[in-house]
């Protein structure tokens, strides 16, 4: 019996793989100064930055005990990050399933700008859309950043 409830307790429900974009993970956008940008949003707007930008916390409405993350970051004007894009912006989007999702954006003809790049915190790969904007897409490992201890906007 206890066998049969661990395995219940340890099943995946099949809505939490299906391939699919989960939220926003990230804002980038150029800056011409991102220090300065930082540094203004902190004065102004209460962020609280770092080197990289702002990182901001929520909770997963489906599992209110889980903490997601996003991050907000200037990047200087003309980063070679954003590229081939011709924007001053890029979104990073959560998503689930990451593999099973750049299959379906393959088949459905979507071009894959990398391979999928597995990091401390999660898997990236990069698209473009339909309008010439790169997509950053992340499946997060969010117990990462919620075991540092970085000061986070709530």
């Amino acid at each position: 019996m206890e066998d049969s409830k661990n395995k219940t307790e340890n099943t995946v429900s099949p809505k939490d793989v299906i391939p699919k974009v989960t939220g926003i993970g990230g804002i980038f956008f150029f800056s011409d100064n991102p220090s300065e940008t930082r540094e203004w949003y902190a004065k102004n707007l209460g962020f609280d930055v770092n080197e990289w930008g702002s990182t901001f916390e929520s909770r997963n409405t489906n599992n209110p005990d889980e903490i997601n993350y996003l991050q907000w970051s200037p990047f200087k004007n003309g980063s070679e990050y954003f590229k081939p894009s011709k924007k001053e912006f890029m979104i990073n989007y959560r998503v689930q399933n990451i593999e099973a999702l750049v299959n379906n954006l393959k088949a459905n003809g979507v071009t894959i700008l990398d391979e999928i790049e597995a990091v401390e915190y999660g898997k990236f790969v990069h698209i473009m859309d339909s309008e010439g904007n790169k997509i950053e897409l992340w499946e997060p490992i969010d117990l990462v950043f919620t075991e540092t201890e970085e000061k986070d906007n709530k």
